[in-house]
């Protein structure tokens, strides 16, 4: 894609944390992984009312074993942002953090996921084991579920050479449900980026899956929406594939903020520059669903050479209406993630901006 920049792309120098007013927005923050719990321990420092609503899509690891067993929400993703707004002692968030080797009976388990799980089962529901957990570890702020129904994400994937039973460019065996209109079938969030090809689109099963209430009311009260850093299509969008969900974040008169991940990440955004990512939440959720872009231009790291990972260009031709926001997002000893203290201070510049032109207009 040919590199354009707009007149309405602004690049950034990285402003001082210090700097930000005493102005303490309603701030809602969307995804799940890293990406999220990373934006989350920047932005706890700039406001008093902070909710992450977090994806229920994982089957993998502790999480994919707990659901199957105790039928729960995957706790992993909200685990990582319970610790990340901990205000308890650094042993406690790291005990919450701590996994069991896989050489033990416990094969892999995080003490955090069996934790909220007990907490589950003492409480009655598992909202309220969230809620208790986050109590213990005195968390600045809250953190829901995006939905508490039994969902699976699935994604229909391409494969260049589309050649039938080539497992190197197929993926294996256990990640495929058949065909789908635009490519392989492939079930379960933990499969995706091992399918071996290019996502197409994903979707929720059932149809239908409504949002967790709590989630709703927080997107609709909001004064900043946040959504990403994080896997597009297994961490961000599985969220925003929620109807419910979705059209409250468009209802809500919240600046609407998309962060893109400063790295691709294999089988899911390989090639992909900040354009790309735009384009691919536009196919999903569409057009205007944002009001600002948030994209890395710190591009000159290297990357661990096994990572099979690029940075993210930043390119791209923006629509009208669309804010495009450059800047140093960079953390400096893992390139491939973003600095918390650099993000969150972009994000609040970016909604003091916003909201100041609002005013203006009014």
């Amino acid at each position: 894609k040919a590199v354009e920049v707009l007149p309405a792309t602004v690049v950034r120098e990285q402003s001082d944390p210090e700097s930000v007013d005493a102005g303490r927005p309603r701030i809602v923050a969307i995804g799940g992984g890293h990406g999220l719990s990373t934006l989350l321990r920047g932005l706890k420092t700039h406001t008093d009312d902070l909710t992450a609503i977090v994806t229920v899509a994982d089957d993998g690891g502790s999480s994919g074993m707990l659901r199957q067993e105790l039928g729960l929400p995957p706790p992993g993703d909200l685990r990582d942002c319970i610790a990340a707004l901990a205000e308890a002692e650094p042993l406690m968030a790291n005990l919450f953090q701590y996994r069991f080797g896989r050489d033990t009976r416990l094969d892999g388990h995080s003490f955090g996921n069996l934790f909220i799980a007990a907490m589950a089962g003492i409480t009655g529901d598992f909202e309220s084991g969230v809620s208790e957990a986050s109590r213990v570890l005195a968390v600045r702020g809250r953190i829901l579920p995006s939905s508490l129904e039994n969902v699976e994400l699935c994604a229909e994937v391409r494969h260049p050479d589309n050649a039938r039973g080539d497992e190197n460019a197929r993926g294996n065996e256990n990640a495929r449900g058949g065909e789908g209109e635009r490519g392989t079938l492939v079930r379960g969030q933990s499969r995706i980026a091992a399918a071996g090809g290019d996502v197409e689109r994903v979707f929720l099963q059932p149809e239908g899956v409504k949002g967790y209430p709590g989630a709703i009311r927080a997107l609709l009260r909001a004064e900043l929406i946040v959504m990403g850093p994080g896997s597009l299509y297994t961490s961000v969008l599985p969220n925003l594939l929620i109807a419910d969900i979705r059209e409250a974040v468009r209802a809500s008169d919240a600046v609407r903020v998309y962060v893109a991940n400063v790295a691709t990440q294999p089988g899911e955004t390989s090639g992909f520059d900040l354009g790309r990512h735009v384009e691919a939440l536009a196919e999903h959720v569409g057009e205007g669903f944002c009001d600002v872009v948030i994209g890395n231009d710190s591009i000159d790291h290297t990357l661990p050479p096994n990572s099979r990972s690029e940075m993210v260009r930043p390119h791209i031709v923006a629509p009208d209406g669309l804010r495009v926001v450059l800047a140093d997002l960079v953390d400096e000893e893992l390139p491939w993630r973003h600095d918390a203290a650099k993000l969150a201070a972009v994000v609040m510049d970016e909604y003091r901006a916003s909201r100041e032109g609002r005013a203006n207009v009014l």
